[in-house]
């Protein structure tokens, strides 16, 4: 299949050559190819004429190949085409290399030959982060109006009377002691007026 690229390729450019035999002669016999890197894994080079540094307008028959820094992969054959975001020499591919360390190369058959070289390197390029994390838990407003609790009031300190009952002092005492003498002299005293009445009456 690369085989068969390339000798369309070749078979486009002595095509090219032999209906315009005087673009070559105007600015010279080679085409300065400049490789500049890669944009976003797409091959970018310069083309120019050699002898006077102007840029190729006419067609162009080129092809890119790429190979691995450990010669396990390869890449291409690939056609250049104008770049339009570059200058007026920018060239370009379609195709885009995978990341990694590549050896690229672009061959010119026409409108002249011209032949470049340089490594590149095609950096992996990481997926966008995420701005954040969702929390899987479903959110659940709360309906009920909030109120402030006022915080409940200080008992107020129990007076000397509901405290504790008041111990009996000394004159307390006293005043029984008299009171339960009398009250016995008294219980006495009508029980003898009792018994002298009986006494009478017999």
């Amino acid at each position: 299949m690369r085989i068969r690229i390339a000798f369309q390729a070749v078979l486009a450019a002595l095509g090219l050559i032999l209906l315009s035999p005087s673009a070559a002669h105007a600015h010279g016999d080679t085409v300065k190819v400049v490789v500049t890197g890669q944009r976003a894994g797409h091959v970018t080079a310069d083309l120019t004429w050699e002898n006077d540094g102007d840029a190729l307008t006419e067609a162009v028959a080129a092809t890119v190949n790429a190979v691995s820094a450990d010669g396990a992969r390869t890449m291409g054959p690939w056609r250049l085409v104008r770049d339009p975001a570059a200058a007026p020499a920018g060239w370009t591919t379609a195709e885009s290399l995978p990341p990694g360390a590549w050896k690229v190369s672009v061959d010119v058959g026409f409108p002249a030959l011209g032949h470049g070289e340089l490594e590149v390197g095609v950096p992996v390029v990481d997926p966008a982060p995420a701005s954040g994390t969702p929390d899987p838990r479903p959110a659940t407003p709360s309906t009920a109006p909030s109120r402030s609790v006022a915080p409940a009031p200080a008992p107020a300190p129990a007076s000397a009377a509901t405290a504790a009952p008041a111990e009996p002092g000394p004159g307390s005492a006293v005043w029984w002691t008299t009171a339960g003498v009398a009250a016995t002299a008294l219980a006495g005293a009508a029980v003898g007026i009792l018994l002298r009445r009986r006494r009478a009456r017999r």
